[in-house]
């Protein structure tokens, strides 16, 4: 089934959670033990993350210093396929422009398709670390252009534009959206208006960047909605587990914090005093969230799987 068919198949408003591949060097077990701790909530899907690679410096034995290309968190489609083999729940694994070329797109899509995968998030990805050997003539520069990509495999026409025989089952999608402006954006109307050209050429929905103010997502979604957009827009949420979130998340992810809670939030002296007032408001925005009759609630659950599970428990 696609996310919008498992979105909509009962009435109770969906429960997701995004996961980050195990560092390089670490065993899947991480991610499962994750999973575990958020399965009783019965997920509808849960999205992986897709990382490119880095340039780093790297000090070898005899004292010298070696320019290296290292991806931190590999296995991105092989985990997507675990989790479905061994949870039985749909996988969304992250596709991303940034630091692959069109061709590694397309393989990345024949393995899925063979893994019988075919949900995907399609996205531009950071291009804060990318290195000018990773900007490939053959890239996809922004996630619509890989739009196209998608939906013209999904037509057998490949990269190179020979043809092949269409897959049984076509790759269904989702795409990004941003409630407060995308960084590079220069007007909400802007922002829009490349929402509503992602939302014609196929994105089956929508997920939000974090947020933490309601009001801007009801607004968002009703500028959306008077733009002629029809697909549903998921609320992302994210709890905060640290003081330092504060200041971090606004000027990282251009989520603004309320008012009401950064009061609460500068009165904590510990993360964990943090990481308390985060559930409370997270059960609280949560709360108004399904009360408005949002098709799902999708959880960034980065360095915070407990606090989600506890949100969770309180409103499913």
């Amino acid at each position: 089934m696609t996310v919008t068919e498992l979105i909509n198949k009962n009435d109770k408003t969906a429960f997701s959670f995004e996961i980050l591949p195990p560092l390089k060097g670490n065993n899947i077990e991480k991610v499962y033990n994750i999973i575990d701790k958020l399965i009783e909530f019965d997920p509808q899907y849960i999205n992986i993350t897709t990382h490119h690679s880095e340039y780093l410096d790297q000090e070898m034995p005899d004292g010298s210093v070696k320019r290296v290309n290292i991806r931190k968190r590999p296995g991105s489609v092989a985990i997507a396929a675990s989790i479905q083999h061994k949870y039985n729940v749909t996988a969304v694994p992250h596709m991303i422009c940034k630091g692959f070329s069109q061709e590694e797109s397309e393989y990345a899509l024949i393995d899925l398709n063979f893994l019988h995968v075919h949900n995907l998030l399609l996205l531009r990805g950071d291009t804060k670390r990318l290195a000018p050997e990773q900007i490939y003539p053959n890239r996809n520069e922004y996630a619509t252009d890989l739009q196209v990509q998608v939906n013209k495999f999904n037509e057998g026409i490949a990269a190179d534009g020979t043809t092949f025989e269409k897959n049984a089952t076509p790759f269904a999608y989702g795409m990004a959206c941003y409630p407060e402006i995308h960084e590079d954006a220069p007007s909400m109307e802007s922002d829009i208006h490349y929402m509503k050209q992602k939302a014609d050429n196929g994105a089956e929905y929508f997920v939000t960047q974090m947020f933490f103010d309601n009001e801007k997502y009801f607004s968002f979604v009703d500028k959306c909605r008077k733009a002629g957009i029809t697909q549903p827009i998921i609320p992302g949420v994210k709890p905060i587990v640290l003081m330092s979130q504060l200041e971090v998340l606004p000027r990282i992810f251009r989520s603004s914090i309320p008012e009401e809670l950064a009061i609460e939030l500068r009165k904590c002296k510990t993360d964990d005093e943090s990481k308390e007032v985060g559930v409370e408001w997270g059960i609280k925005q949560c709360k108004e969230l399904i009360a408005h009759g949002v098709p799902s609630l999708h959880f960034y659950s980065l360095l915070a799987t407990e606090s989600v599970r506890r949100i969770a428990k309180e409103i499913y």
